[in-house]
Formats: C-alpha cells, sequence, structure tokens
C-alpha cells in the first residue's frame, strides 16, 4: 500500500509514524513571523517613532533567539509542539525592551 501524500513509507510497506506532514506544517511558524511582527508594530506604535524597521528587525531577532533557547538550547519544546512559540514571543518582547532601553537618544 503506498503512502499517502505527505507521508514516507517504510521498508516493509507501512507509513512511518515518525514523519508527520500536514497540510498546515508551517502554520506555527507563519504565526511566529506575524506574531513578531504584530509585537514590533505594537512597540514602534506605543512609543511614538517612525522606526518600524528598526523595531522589526529587533523583534525578528529576538523571536529567532527564543526559538533557538526553547528547541536547541533548553529542548522544552519540539517544533512539532506549540511550546517554542510562546518562548519565541517572550524572547521578542524582551529584545524590544532591551532595545527601548538601551539605545542612544541623540
Amino acid at each position: 500500500m503506498p503512502a499517502d501524500d505527505g507521508e514516507i513509507e517504510s521498508l516493509f510497506g507501512v507509513r512511518s509514524p515518525q514523519v508527520r506532514r500536514a497540510g498546515l506544517q508551517y502554520a506555527d511558524i507563519v504565526i511566529a513571523a506575524l506574531g513578531a511582527f504584530v509585537l514590533a508594530w505594537l512597540a514602534d506604535a506605543l512609543t511614538g517613532r517612525r522606526g518600524l524597521f528598526a523595531t522589526s528587525l529587533v523583534s525578528g531577532v529576538g523571536a529567532i533567539a527564543g526559538w533557538f533557547l526553547a528547541v536547541r538550547v533548553f529542548a522544552v519544546s519540539t517544533m512539532d509542539q506549540w511550546g517554542w512559540l510562546l518562548w519565541s514571543m517572550a524572547a521578542a518582547v524582551l529584545a524590544l525592551i532591551a532595545f527601548f532601553l538601551f539605545r542612544s537618544k541623540r
């Protein structure tokens, strides 16, 4: 019996349970990217600045750092779970707070 679309067939002709491929397999990554941008937009709007690119860059780097800490360093979550998304958003918020605290104001 051949495997369905997106699934891997093992040598014995059965579907491999280790690999899960769904129709929305990248939905969590898209949500993380949009969440980081929304956080950057909110931070930019709340501070009254006009630097959306800078806040987006800081928020995006913070979100990537949060993912790295959750998935690779502390191993509290995997990419199949939604826990890394919370770590990613929390790190983006921390990065934005640090950005507004420590940037130079000429």
